[in-house]
């Protein structure tokens, strides 16, 4: 039971809703099980309804998980096995989530093969970048929202 000085809102937040890569907000799910976190990221908080999606995740990759780079259209980890698949699977949930929640923007992890806006490494496994850019941002970009990397904030 709520007490006499508990209030509940049930008032909408109409703040917009901006897709975040969920490593940004701390979230240990990147291939070696750490996080990302960038301050500036959360800093959106104040204006943004943050929504955190690790990609990698929703389609089906364990964490931690091997090194994948991209290998032009394919997704290859550092063992040489493809999971192309798994990296659609998770792009198009967060497309999905992005238009659940009417996110016109995403801040997403740089030079990732799925997060990656500008950038990716060039499936060398050198460290080698590449223009390009990852699997969900082209997919995001695709659906209409506006990506940007951590690194653009």
């Amino acid at each position: 039971m709520i007490g006499d000085t508990a209030t509940v809102s049930t008032r909408p937040d109409d703040r917009p809703a901006l897709l975040v890569s969920a490593c940004l907000l701390g979230t240990r799910c990147n291939h070696e099980a750490g996080h990302s976190r960038r301050v500036a990221v959360e800093a959106f908080a104040d204006t943004h309804r943050l929504v955190p999606v690790c990609p990698e995740v929703c389609g089906g990759l364990p964490t931690p998980r091997p090194a994948a780079e991209r290998v032009g259209d394919r997704v290859v980890n550092v063992d040489g096995m493809d999971v192309t698949a798994a990296y659609q699977r998770g792009a198009r949930a967060a497309v999905e989530l992005a238009l659940a929640v009417g996110a016109r923007r995403a801040v997403l992890k740089a030079r990732s093969p799925s997060c990656g806006a500008h950038q990716v490494y060039d499936g060398s496994f050198s460290r080698t970048l590449r223009d390009g850019e990852g699997v969900t941002a082209a997919a995001l970009r695709a659906a209409g929202v506006e990506v940007l990397s951590e690194e653009d904030v």
